[in-house]
């Protein structure tokens, strides 16, 4: 008897420890919460945009130029900008977009951690949750970086999506935010700290302001082709690939070296200014070689159409000295589908796998 007492003795001490330690959890996790790393996703690395640009073999110096059309009435530059790719995105990419922008002037530290709490608790419900959202931050950068030349100060493969699960009595949360990772920061290269980066913003503001300085007061051919014009005569093609910001508007428009990228960029960060609805386009080209590498291009609206042009490939490298001729430094100034689209191609794809944007579309005939 004895036995059995102290048996059912054991039995109750240790069913009344087993309820204390599971209340006890329940009471955790209602107060706390158990967290879970669910992952941490940096961003691809893009396919880089290094186009050579094309040879032309001159032994002369040639002095002709494009005429002007008539000049049409001037209003100032609204400053209006292109939202061509965030009008593409999804409502979750979006608001990463919005964030992100909202937090540009934050971002120039390169370690500043951008919060979205429980924003995406519905995506991330889902079975393949993390997986939707990690795609949705990947074409929210794109667009933001191709929508906005100005942000050229950030290195996005070092900026990482963090998604944490939070599992309560009451019901499981997320806690995602965007940071630098393990990275020292998240800044291109040139770049070390805040002060860098608005530094590198005065320079391309004094630059800036003498160029729009030459076409305030004149038509939009006019400021296309005068924009158009200081970069082809101010820029030089970087062909090492080996320094900083050859890709951004620091480089082409400060440095004065940059590949097509920054030729593009540098096109409609400047038209912008002046309020001239434009894109950039990224895709392949062919050159003069018949060799088909990945490059970059802008398209502009113009008298109630869309015509590309190509900055790049109108500052070819000269062979033998001299100058070029208008034939050659507007060869691709405001052309139409029908012979742009002979030697460029536009894939709308910035990484593989990534979301697929779309570009307005071309007159077929070159402007007139």
């Amino acid at each position: 008897m004895k036995i059995i007492k102290k048996i059912f003795s054991f039995l109750l001490i240790l069913i009344l420890t087993l309820l204390f330690i599971i209340l006890s959890y329940n009471i955790y996790l209602y107060i706390i919460g158990e967290e879970t790393v669910i992952g941490e996703f940096g961003y691809p690395i893009l396919d880089t945009i290094t186009q050579e640009n094309d040879e032309i073999k001159i032994s002369s110096d040639i002095f002709s130029t494009v005429e002007p059309t008539e000049a049409t009435s001037y209003e100032e530059p609204s400053n209006t900008k292109s939202k061509n790719l965030y009008n593409q995105l999804n409502n979750n990419s979006k608001t990463i977009y919005n964030e992100l922008y909202k937090n540009k002037e934050n971002m120039k530290s390169g370690t500043y951690t951008i919060e979205f709490g429980n924003t995406f608790s519905d995506t991330l419900s889902l079975d393949n949750g993390s997986d939707i959202l990690q795609k949705d931050y990947q074409s929210a950068i794109e667009a933001l970086l191709y929508d906005n030349p100005d942000i050229f100060y950030l290195d996005v493969t070092n900026m990482y999506l963090n998604i944490e699960k939070i599992t309560k009595i009451t019901g499981v949360k997320y806690n995602v935010y965007i940071n630098n990772g393990n990275k020292t920061n998240y800044l291109s290269a040139g770049f070390y700290s805040e002060e860098d980066v608005n530094k590198a913003e005065q320079e391309i503001e004094a630059e800036k302001e003498k160029i729009l300085s030459m076409a305030y007061g004149k038509s939009d051919y006019e400021k296309l082709k005068i924009v158009h014009d200081y970069l082809i005569d101010t820029i030089d093609y970087e062909t090492t690939l080996l320094e900083d910001n050859i890709y951004n508007i620091y480089g082409a428009l400060v440095n004065k070296r940059c590949v097509c990228e920054g030729y593009a960029k540098s096109y409609q960060y400047l038209l912008n200014e002046l309020g001239i609805q434009n894109v950039m386009v990224i895709g392949t080209g062919t050159n003069s070689k018949n060799e088909t590498e990945n490059h970059a291009w802008n398209y502009v609206y113009l008298n109630n159409n869309w015509y590309a042009v190509d900055v790049t490939w109108d500052d070819p490298i000269i062979i033998g000295g001299g100058q070029l001729s208008s034939k050659e430094k507007y060869r691709y100034f405001l052309k139409g589908e029908n012979s742009f689209n002979a030697n460029h191609t536009s894939t709308g794809y910035f990484t593989d796998g990534g979301q697929l944007f779309t570009y307005p579309k071309l007159s077929l005939e070159d402007y007139k």
